[in-house]
C-alpha cells in the first residue's frame, strides 16, 4: 500500500514508523528540520522504541517538505492527517484549520485515497468534512499514545478505535495490526462522532483520575496525613487500581488540557458537574501548590525540570509554568535548571546550567517529578511525588 502522513508530530511519526514496516510511506510536513532528521533516521524525539526502529530496521520511510512529492507522484491508498489541534482558549475549541487545509489539498490533489483523521478533533467534525467534500472517503480514527512511549503504544495497542465499518476501514485496521507486535488486538467499529467522543471521553477520564488523586493529597497535606498510605489503601480495591494515582502538580502536557477543555465545550446544552469540575480543579489544585510552596518563605523558588512527567524532554503546557507564573506575580525570583533547554531565559527566568549553583541558589527547590540527582537537597525540595514515578 502507498500511504502518506500529514504531521510529523508524536502521532505522525508513530503511524509513519508502524506502517512502513509493511507499506511505502512518505511523511509530508513543512519543517525542513524534521524531514532532514527522519531522513538521516534520527529521531525527533526522546522515544526508545522511534530511535530503536529508525536506526535498526528496514522502512520503507521517506520524508518530504515537498506537498507534489507527498501528493501527486504516485497512487496514495491512504492519507492520514496528524497534523496538531490546539485549543484555542478565546474561541474556546480546537483549531481544526491544519486538518482542514490538508483535507483541502488531498481534494485537489488525491481525490482517490482514503483519508484517515488521526489528529484530535471536536465531537461532529468528521461528519462536517465529509459533507463539505462528499467525493472523499473520509475516516475517523484516534490515537492513545504516551508521551515518550507513542511508537511502543502502536506496537502494543490498547484497542483499535474505527469511525467507520466500510471496506476500506477494515483494510485499514488489517494494516495497522499487521504492523503491531501485540495479537488479538480488540477493535471496535463505530460511527464517527462516537470514534471522535471516544478519544475526548478516555482523555477525560485520565484528567478526572489524576485530579481526583491530587485532591486526595490535598487534603493529606493540609490534614497532616500520609498520601502513599491513603492511595495504596484506596488502589488495592482491584475495581479502582494503580493507574494514574501518582499525585503531581497538575496534569498537563498537549492532551489532557486542551481535550477536557473541549470536551466541556461540546456539553453546551447537555446536564453536566463533573466535566467542568474536572477542568476547576486542576486549576485549583496549582493555586494549593503555591500556597504550600509559599510556606517556605523564599526569595529565590528553583525549578527542577519543566517536563510534565519523568523521562520526557517535552514541556509544553506543563502545570509547572503555570506554578512559575503564579509564582512571579508574588515577587518571588523563579530560576529553572533544565538541560533540554539551551536559552539563558524562559519564561522570564534565568536558566541555571549547573546544577549545584542551581541548588544553592535556591531556598526551595520544586520538582514535579524526583530524581536521585536531588538526594543531597531533600530538606529544600518541595514535591508531591509520592510513588517516584509518572
Amino acid at each position: 500500500m502507498n500511504i502518506t502522513i500529514s504531521g510529523i508530530g508524536y502521532v505522525g511519526l508513530a503511524n509513519a514508523i508502524l506502517l512502513a514496516q509493511h507499506n511505502n510511506v512518505i511523511a509530508f510536513d513543512i519543517s525542513e528540520e524534521k524531514v532532514r532528521l527522519i531522513n538521516q533516521r534520527s529521531s525527533l524525539f526522546d522515544d526508545n522504541e522511534i530511535k530503536e526502529y529508525l536506526a535498526n530496521k528496514k522502512l520503507n520511510l521517506v520524508a518530504t517538505n515537498d506537498k507534489k512529492e507527498a501528493y501527486y507522484g504516485r497512487k496514495v491508498d491512504y492519507h492520514i492527517i496528524a497534523t496538531p489541534t490546539d485549543y484555542k482558549i478565546k474561541k474556546k475549541r480546537f483549531d481544526t484549520s491544519s486538518v482542514e487545509s490538508v483535507i483541502g489539498d488531498i481534494n485537489i490533489m488525491s481525490p482517490s485515497s482514503v483519508v484517515i483523521i488521526k489528529s484530535t478533533v471536536p465531537i461532529g467534525f468528521t461528519d462536517r468534512m465529509r459533507k463539505e467534500y462528499p467525493k472523499l472517503k473520509i475516516i475517523f480514527s484516534p490515537e492513545f499514545l504516551r508521551e515518550g512511549k507513542a511508537l511502543y503504544d502502536n506496537l502494543h495497542p490498547s484497542r483499535i478505535i474505527m469511525g467507520d465499518s466500510s471496506k476500506k476501514a477494515k483494510k485499514f485496521v488489517d494494516l495497522l495490526v499487521q504492523g503491531a507486535i501485540k495479537k488479538d488486538v480488540p477493535v471496535c467499529f463505530m460511527n464517527s462522532q462516537e470514534a471522535e467522543s471516544v478519544k475526548l471521553f478516555s482523555n477525560t477520564y485520565l484528567a478526572l483520575r489524576i485530579a481526583f488523586f491530587n485532591e486526595l493529597d490535598s487534603f493529606s497535606e493540609i490534614k497532616n496525613l500520609d498520601t502513599k498510605s491513603i492511595i495504596e489503601g484506596v488502589c488495592l480495591d482491584p475495581r479502582i487500581g494503580d493507574a494514574y494515582n501518582n499525585p503531581s502538580f497538575g496534569y498537563g502536557g498537549y492532551c489532557l488540557p486542551k481535550d477536557t477543555n473541549q470536551i466541556r465545550k461540546n456539553y453546551e446544552g447537555v446536564p453536566h458537574r463533573i466535566i467542568s469540575a474536572i477542568v476547576k480543579s486542576n486549576k485549583v489544585r496549582k493555586k494549593h501548590i503555591v500556597a504550600m510552596i509559599e510556606k517556605y518563605k523564599p526569595q529565590t523558588a528553583g525549578i527542577y525540570k519543566l517536563a510534565m512527567k519523568s523521562g520526557s524532554d517535552n514541556h509544553r503546557s506543563s502545570a509547572v509554568i503555570d506554578i512559575i507564573k503564579k509564582l512571579q506575580k508574588r515577587n518571588i525570583t523563579v530560576i529553572i535548571y533544565d538541560p533540554s533547554i539551551i536559552k539563558k531565559k524562559r519564561f522570564k527566568c534565568e536558566v541555571i546550567t549547573d546544577f549545584n549553583e542551581f541548588a544553592a541558589m535556591s531556598d526551595v527547590i520544586i520538582a514535579n517529578r524526583m530524581n536521585s540527582e536531588l538526594d543531597g537537597f531533600q530538606h529544600k525540595v518541595y514535591t508531591r511525588d509520592i510513588f517516584f514515578r509518572d
